[in-house]
C-alpha cells in the first residue's frame, strides 16, 4: 500500500526544520522568563507557553523588513521569526540601557524593531489594532507592495477598538491580516461568557472580508491560511481574519493564578495535543527529526537562552539622569 504522501505547505525540509527550531526557542524563552520573575529578577512575565503553532506558523510568512509587524505582549513566537534574537528579548526582560525594543523603558514583551518593521504596542488590550490599520492604509495610498500582520487575543475582540479598526479596513479593503489567538480565555474569562458565536471569524463577514477559523495547534494549517491570507492582501483583495484556536499552557501571566478558574485536567488534555508535540510527530514521521537532530536543537536553544539571560543580566540599566527623555520636547 502507497504511503500517504504529506502535505508540508511547500516548505523545504530546512524551512520545516526551522520552524521546528522557532517554535522551541518561542517555549524556552517563556519558560526562562517565567522562572526568572519568580526569582524576583524581572517585573512581569507573560508566556507564549502553547501558542507556538498559532505564533511562528502565521508569522513565517512575513518578510522581516518589508511587511509590517504589529504584535501584541504574548508575541514571543511572532517576534523571534521576525527575526528578534534571544538577546533581544531577555534585553526588553531584564530592562536594559541597550534593550532594542525601548532602552529599557517599557514592560517586558513590548516588541519592537525598526529594521524588521515590529511595531510596539501598548499595555491596553487592543489599541494595536487601529494602529495596525492605519500602517496599512499608508502602505496602499503609497502604492507599496506592503502587508501588516495584527495579533490579539480572543479578548481583544470584545474591545471596541478591534471592531472599528476591522469596519475602516473592510471599507478600504486595507493590506491588513487580523490574527486572533484564541485560547478560551481573556485572561480568567471564558469565552462563552464573551460572545455568543462559537467562532469569534465570523464577525470578518460583517465588514465584508473573509474570516477563517484554523486548528492553532497544527503549525502547518496556520502557516496555510496566513500565506493565503497573504497573497490576498497583495494582490490588493484587501483583509482577513484569521482565528487561530489554540490553549495557553501557562497562567496568563506572572500575576494570574489560573487554578481558580480552569482545572488541571484541562491543562493536562491540551498539553498532549500542543502544537511542538505534534510536529515534533509530523517530523519524526517525514525523516527529518530523529533523537540525535532532536537534541542537538535542544542544546543549540538552551544554549542561546542561558547566553541571552547571562548577557541581559549583567547590562548595564538606564542612565537615571535620562528618566525624562522622550517625554518632553529637548
Amino acid at each position: 500500500m502507497a504511503v500517504e504522501k504529506v502535505d508540508t505547505a511547500g516548505l523545504t525540509d530546512q524551512e520545516l526544520l526551522d520552524v521546528y527550531y522557532k517554535m522551541l526557542l518561542t517555549r524556552a524563552l517563556s519558560q526562562r522568563m517565567r522562572v526568572l520573575q519568580r526569582m524576583g529578577k524581572g517585573t512581569f512575565a507573560v508566556s507564549a507557553e502553547g501558542h507556538e503553532g498559532a505564533q511562528v506558523g502565521s508569522a513565517y510568512v512575513l518578510r522581516p523588513g518589508q511587511d509590517w509587524t504589529v504584535p501584541y505582549y504574548r508575541s514571543v513566537g511572532v517576534a523571534v521569526t521576525v527575526g528578534m534574537t534571544a538577546r533581544d528579548v531577555m534585553m526588553a526582560f531584564f530592562a536594559r540601557r541597550d534593550d532594542i525594543s525601548s532602552g529599557g523603558r517599557n514592560m517586558p514583551n513590548h516588541f519592537s524593531h525598526r529594521e524588521l518593521r515590529i511595531v510596539s504596542g501598548s499595555a491596553p488590550v487592543a489599541t494595536q489594532v487601529p494602529h495596525a490599520v492605519g500602517i496599512a492604509l499608508a502602505s496602499k495610498l503609497r502604492g507599496l507592495d506592503e502587508v501588516t500582520f495584527v495579533y490579539f487575543g480572543d479578548g481583544a475582540t470584545s474591545k471596541g477598538d478591534t471592531h472599528e479598526a476591522m469596519n475602516f479596513a473592510g471599507v478600504h479593503r486595507l493590506p491588513v491580516v487580523f490574527i486572533c489567538e484564541n485560547n478560551s480565555y481573556a485572561i480568567s474569562v471564558h469565552i462563552s461568557k464573551q460572545m455568543a458565536v462559537e467562532n469569534v471569524s465570523i464577525r470578518a463577514q460583517g465588514y465584508g472580508f473573509p474570516g477563517v477559523t484554523v486548528d492553532g495547534n497544527d503549525v502547518l494549517a496556520v502557516y496555510r491560511a496566513a500565506l493565503e491570507a497573504h497573497q490576498r492582501a497583495r494582490a490588493g483583495e484587501g483583509p482577513t481574519f484569521i482565528e487561530v484556536k489554540t490553549y495557553r499552557l501557562a497562567p496568563h501571566s506572572s500575576d494570574d493564578d489560573d487554578r481558580r478558574y480552569r482545572s488541571r485536567e484541562e491543562v493536562e488534555a491540551w498539553s498532549q495535543r500542543e502544537a511542538i508535540v505534534r510536529f515534533r510527530a509530523l517530523l519524526q514521521e517525514l525523516g527529518l527529526l530523529n533523537q540525535e537532530k532532536e537534541e542537538s536543537l535542544n542544546r543549540r536553544v538552551a544554549r542561546e537562552v542561558d547566553e541571552a539571560t547571562d548577557y541581559a543580566e549583567q547590562a548595564p540599566p538606564p542612565d537615571p539622569a535620562t528618566v525624562f527623555r522622550h517625554l518632553y520636547a529637548e
